[in-house]
């Protein structure tokens, strides 16, 4: 007979549990309507039995909910206990009615909010069991039902506040909770939300205090508010509504009321900023909600001082990617582009397509070294591997970028033409770099002190043949160099028109298009950037392939197979690295 591994026993007893939690809910239940029976007794049969009954029902609870997990039940039901004890010790003893009776008014009076608190613990319990059952199910619908908002809940109520930031959870929301007027403000000062709940009568300080402050302040006042309140007066709405609430609930509340019209709103406010705030073809925001966000940080740092920096990119000669393949290979690459920026950006970086092929990228708390180091990291992944495919055939692309650090005094006009003129140097640099913007540097400058390091030279290696290429790259990467492959001519034709190549190591026999096919085909449309120099590969050794690469503009020609040795001073010596 097979013995059970350690594992098969822990998933045996983790199975036990949840079928025991299970069923003991359903005891919870029944327990629960016992206590609200006897909770609800005349003063006339007010007595020592039933006392003696609730004090044994609370102390059962007491006992056995840990045991079960039911941690949080556990601890209510050992205050209850504490109410009631007094039934325990007076059982032996003759005691006088009138006696009984004030002690079990006394306890009475002591157990509603706590038994409030036991109902909606089973409760959250109950559907966290559910949850438990279906969470293949629920990992789907959460992220759906959260649309990944976050919200703030701001209650003085614990027991309230403390179930509707658990609930809330459930459904996949990020939560946060505050007690009071503030500790809210601190909280709206250092995260973002996409809705807040507010409790109207909080003390010391109303809900009203709060409105003034999120709805002034341009960096809150889009947040949506759903205002909670104990008192259903016409008054009190009427006035919410006019200082910019989004709705109006009144307590006591079905929580799947609210959990729907929060959903609600959180979805109509995301709807409305898709069509308002972003580009419809990349869905980065658009030029529109990056005026409005730049004067929004800009207030932000007036108030609390920290570096912030902006960026302006334009993609490398993508004229001609439009000109040559059509627009709708423009947009599969404006869209790559997109998607790579937004990946490797933080939650709190702005990203706007500004217009064309050109994006902007607000930095917050940042220098503008140390946005420097982001771009040309993001502009590193750019040059690693294609931002679109279409039909199998891979499109690569370089940007330029221009940084400009905030400074006092400058106009937000002063900061983004700045930044163009950095981005502008950059292009005139030679593409396929970042430079940060220094004083009196401008837009007709083609040279002058920038800090940036100097830019690596890319080898283009187009060959069909995939270890011949992880062989080259292996001998070479120790020079101050980065890499593009290409795997037949018609890729390592659109990367040499797209993007800035300074040595093209290239394969005379290659599918889809070989090299001196490639080369013809640049040579025809005048497509061949001077300053791209080519090393041509060769299985073959005839004279008239050497002759026809010389006129197609070869720079250097080598058999296969080839001296390792022989072809790094070859790449040295074309790429002039000493």
């Amino acid at each position: 007979m097979r013995q059970t591994t350690p594992e098969e026993r822990i998933r045996r007893e983790e199975k036990l549990m949840k079928e025991g939690r299970k069923k003991y809910i359903g005891e919870l239940r029944k327990q629960l309507a016992q206590l609200s029976e006897l909770s609800v007794i005349q003063e006339a049969d007010m007595n020592l039995d039933i006392a003696l009954k609730l004090y044994r029902l609370v102390h059962t609870l007491k006992g056995s909910a840990p045991m079960f997990g039911f941690i949080r039940i556990g601890a209510i039901a050992e205050k209850l206990v504490r109410r009631w004890e007094w039934a325990q010790d007076l059982e032996l003893l003759v005691i006088q009615d009138n006696l009984i009776k004030n002690e079990f008014q006394t306890s009475l009076a002591g157990s509603t909010d706590l038994m409030q608190q036991l109902s909606m613990e089973i409760d959250i319990y109950e559907q966290e069991l559910d949850l438990d059952e279906q969470q293949e199910q629920m990992s789907k619908r959460a992220p759906m039902m959260a649309l990944g908002s976050r919200l703030l809940v701001i209650d003085d109520d614990d027991v309230l506040r403390s179930y509707l930031v658990r609930r809330f959870k459930l459904e996949g929301y990020g939560v946060d909770e505050a007690r009071d007027v503030p500790e809210a403000k601190k909280l709206l000062r250092e995260f973002t939300y996409d809705l807040i709940l507010l409790d109207l009568m909080m003390h010391p300080q109303s809900g009203y205090e709060l409105f003034e402050f999120v709805k002034e302040d341009p960096t809150l006042k889009w947040i949506s508010l759903v205002v909670l309140s104990g008192r259903d007066h016409i008054h009190d709405k009427v006035r919410c509504f006019y200082l910019g609430a989004d709705d109006f609930i009144t307590k006591p509340f079905q929580y799947e009321e609210l959990s729907a019209r929060v959903y609600s709103l959180l979805k109509r406010t995301k709807d409305f900023e898709q069509m308002a705030f972003r580009d419809p073809l990349t869905g980065v925001y658009n030029r529109r909600y990056f005026d409005h966000q730049v004067k929004v940080e800009l207030q932000r740092i007036e108030r609390y001082p920290s570096p912030m920096s902006l960026v302006f990119i334009d993609i490398d000669r993508f004229k001609s990617i439009n000109d040559t393949y059509g627009h709708h290979i423009g947009d599969l690459v404006l869209q790559g582009l997109a998607h790579l920026l937004q990946n490797h950006l933080r939650a709190t970086d702005v990203l706007a397509r500004f217009g064309g092929e050109e994006f902007v990228i607000i930095f917050p708390g940042m220098s503008g070294p140390q946005t420097l180091k982001v771009v040309e990291s993001i502009l590193e992944h750019a040059r690693c591997g294609p931002v679109a495919q279409n039909e199998g055939q891979a499109f690569h692309i370089t940007f330029s970028a221009g940084i400009c650090e905030w400074s006092n005094g400058m106009t937000v006009e002063e900061w983004i033409k700045n930044s163009d003129d950095a981005m502008y140097t950059a292009k005139q640099n030679g593409r396929n770099g970042a430079l940060l913007y220094s004083q009196g540097m401008s837009a007709a400058e083609t040279t002058g002190t920038v800090t940036v390091k100097e830019r690596k030279k890319t080898i283009l290696i187009a060959d069909d043949d995939r270890i011949l290429r992880s062989i080259l790259v292996s001998k070479l990467q120790h020079l101050p160099v980065s890499f593009v492959e290409a795997v037949d001519g018609e890729e390592a034709y659109l990367i040499l028109k797209s993007q800035q190549v300074d040595l093209c190591i290239l394969d005379g026999l290659m599918p889809r298009l070989d090299g001196f096919e490639m080369l013809e085909r640049m040579k025809e449309e005048s497509n061949k950037p001077e300053e791209v120099r080519i090393l041509m590969l060769s299985g073959r050794s005839r004279e008239e392939d050497l002759t026809r690469g010389l006129q197609l503009g070869v720079d250097t020609y080598m058999h296969k197979p080839f001296s390792m040795v022989e072809l790094e001073v070859k790449v040295k010596q074309l790429l002039e690295l000493g």
